[in-house]
């Protein structure tokens, strides 16, 4: 028997560097209705359902998490729509809004965003994150392998349109979507939306060499800034982007370089995957399992494994990316959660 989780306790979360845990990110399921080439191979290999965490269990992690001090939460995959009876979780959580819990949030691929939209702004959401590499819908289709653009894009302005700030995350890739990003930034302004920047991350066994397709983002603002007017902006979502506004909109432009300007030194983050284990980085591999600490000990194991976890947090990712490096780690970016 699994006993409730405690919604109040002044034993904060702060790793052995110092720092304060205050975002949790979690994957709700690794598996997704894409295949992106940079994040997936074409014939991937899901866990089996019955390895999962249960919705319940989901909720109660999370709950221990707020009690402890964390204050915002997003939900993630693969694809996070795709798992059943997810809006169970997103109402439940979003109970927790205004009660310990400052901000829930969701990335996704957008395939099923206008079905879900409504409700997610009903749970308490008021934004969301949206992974589009291209509005063109043959490049759309190549980098994904099969997607469909029309319906990822209806299900972005059907999320404005029901009061969910959107945000559009773009990986940056060479030969592929770098010479579209100004029409995309442009697109973003026209829309409404603001638009964050990524560089492909080093992480799973891919069908293709993420060297030919990395883009320092550095090239790219120095594209976009002699386009467009750009300011420096002190806007802040928890998250490790830095920010620039497009003066005169009400778009905001972020930048996420992992390996031209690593962002670990303030790091108030930790993941846990669909399987319930909990990673404190992103590009290493120690975890604790925090499924089997729930399910055999309750709460107060549950509690012990996440005070283990923190104090080997590390201080900073190690990524690299060149013709001769292995991946970071071996799991794909839809196992941690993005």
């Amino acid at each position: 028997m699994i006993s409730a989780p405690i919604l109040s306790d002044r034993r904060q979360l702060v790793d052995s560097h110092g720092r304060t845990i205050r975002y949790l990110r979690i994957s709700v399921t690794d598996r997704c209705d894409l295949r992106c080439r940079y994040c997936m191979a074409e014939q991937m290999t899901f866990l089996p359902r019955s390895a999962l965490l249960q919705l319940e269990e989901i909720a109660i992690i999370a709950e221990r998490f707020i009690a402890r001090g964390v204050s915002k939460i997003r939900l993630s995959g693969g694809e996070p729509l795709v798992r059943r009876d997810v809006g169970e979780l997103v109402d439940r959580l979003g109970s927790h809004v205004g009660h310990g819990l400052d901000e829930l949030t969701m990335t996704t691929n957008g395939t099923r965003l206008a079905a879900h939209a409504g409700r997610l702004v009903a749970a308490g959401m008021k934004r969301v994150n949206v992974s589009l590499d291209s509005r063109d819908p043959a490049n759309f289709r190549f980098i994904t392998r099969h997607g469909d653009v029309g319906q990822v894009v209806q299900g972005i302005l059907a999320a404005r349109d029901a009061g969910l700030r959107v945000k559009i995350n773009t990986v940056a890739l060479a030969g592929l979507n770098e010479a579209e990003i100004p029409s995309l930034l442009q697109w973003c302004i026209d829309e409404g939306l603001d638009l964050s920047l990524i560089e492909t991350m080093p992480l799973g066994a891919i069908d293709e060499d993420r060297v030919d397709r990395f883009v320092p983002l550095t090239r790219v603002f120095d594209a976009l800034s002699a386009e467009f007017p750009l300011v420096r902006d002190s806007h802040r979502t928890g998250g490790p982007a830095r920010y620039w506004r497009v003066e005169g909109t009400n778009t905001r432009l972020g930048l996420i370089s992992p390996l031209t300007a690593n962002f670990c030194d303030g790091c108030n983050r930790v993941r846990l995957t669909t399987d319930g284990k909990l990673y404190t980085c992103l590009g290493h591999d120690d975890q604790v399992d925090l499924k089997s600490a729930l399910r055999s000990g309750g709460v107060a194991a549950l509690d012990a494994a996440v005070d283990a976890a923190l104090l080997s947090k590390p201080r900073a990712h190690d990524f690299r990316i060149g013709s001769n490096e292995a991946p970071a780690v071996a799991r794909h970016m839809s196992v941690t959660g993005g």
